[in-house]
């Protein structure tokens, strides 16, 4: 009974030091990074973990190859850090300006926006101006803005308010903001390949 306890127990010891010899030194995040923020080593740490071959992770003796890069997504404490993660591009182009929406519910989607989702800004003429002077409504197709999630807000408290920032054209930004001070804008998803 002795020896079949000592075998088990050392059965026990061998699997637990196969496990710890397959852990893999990974960066993690020590500290809110928001989209768009360039990474410093303060933002970043390293942990030796059990890493599933599936989770791609950014590995610790790379982690100098990550700083200076720039946060593709919100970036939270105690998390891995994924290579699609991070990106040498600016967020906003050359050509492009950043325009802050602040949108109620009904002028959204209930879909959860993401950076780099291709979106349109639709005008929607206000109440009472969508018919011609002959009393007709008129068949001109809404205008539109193309544009580009950068970084899209929670929910406000109590409003609902949900602000998000878009890359336009530089000439459509000025455009963009007349029609959110008007209420006459509504954000809609674009088609997967951008039509």
């Amino acid at each position: 009974m002795s020896l079949a306890l000592i075998a088990a127990g050392g059965a026990g010891v061998a699997v637990l030091l196969l496990q710890v010899g397959n852990r893999t030194d990974v960066v993690t995040v020590v500290r809110d990074v928001q989209v768009g923020q360039v990474l410093t080593e303060d933002d970043l740490g390293r942990a030796s973990v059990a890493l599933d071959p599936a989770v791609k992770a950014v590995r610790a003796d790379t982690l100098r190859s990550v700083v200076g890069k720039r946060a593709a997504v919100e970036l939270k404490p105690g998390s891995l850090l994924a290579p699609s993660q991070v990106t040498r591009d600016n967020l906003v182009k050359a050509g492009e300006q950043l325009v802050p929406i602040g949108l109620e519910p009904k002028q959204i989607p209930a879909t959860v926006l993401v950076p780099g989702q291709k979106v349109e800004l639709v005008h929607v003429p206000a109440q009472g101006t969508t018919e011609t002077d002959t009393g007709k409504t008129s068949d001109t197709a809404p205008q539109t803005i193309d544009g580009r999630v950068v970084k899209a807000s929670g929910a406000a408290p109590g409003t609902g308010i949900v602000v998000v920032d878009v890359a336009t054209a530089a000439t459509d930004g000025p455009t963009a903001v007349a029609w959110e001070a008007a209420g006459t804008l509504r954000l809609v998803l674009a088609a997967p390949d951008g039509n």
